[in-house]
């Protein structure tokens, strides 16, 4: 598998999921981070931009999901990023991380993250 990473962390939006009615009805901040893993000893060695991934593109497939569906888990946000990413970009390899900072938990937690890896076929 590729050493080389494009990552694209602290990407925040502000969205409307959750389990609870308030979550989904108030909203909250989620950051998102993605890591793209791929060969770019090729784009690298011949500044091609041809051959490069978008980040603006990887951003804005982040946004529509990070902000336009509603779902209850951040397991599901992060899945659906992973397995956009691997549809339209050519990563071997995409980690995502989604966090939630000051979930709805009974108790002082700063931050809850889920990380998920998921690989080309």
């Amino acid at each position: 598998m590729a050493q080389d990473r494009i990552v694209l962390s602290g990407m925040t939006f502000y969205s409307h999921h959750g389990i609870t009615p308030a979550e989904r009805e108030l909203g909250q901040k989620l950051i998102v981070d993605v890591e793209l893993r791929l060969d770019l000893s090729g784009v690298g060695a011949t500044d091609d931009l041809r051959r490069i991934v978008n980040y603006q593109k990887v951003y804005e497939q982040v946004r529509e999901i990070a902000t336009k569906e509603e779902v209850s888990l951040l397991e599901t946000i992060a899945h659906r990023i992973a397995a956009r990413v691997l549809e339209l970009f050519p990563v071997e390899a995409v980690v995502v991380g989604v966090s939630k900072p000051q979930p709805p938990v009974d108790g002082l937690v700063e931050n809850v993250k889920i990380e998920i890896t998921r690989r080309r076929g």
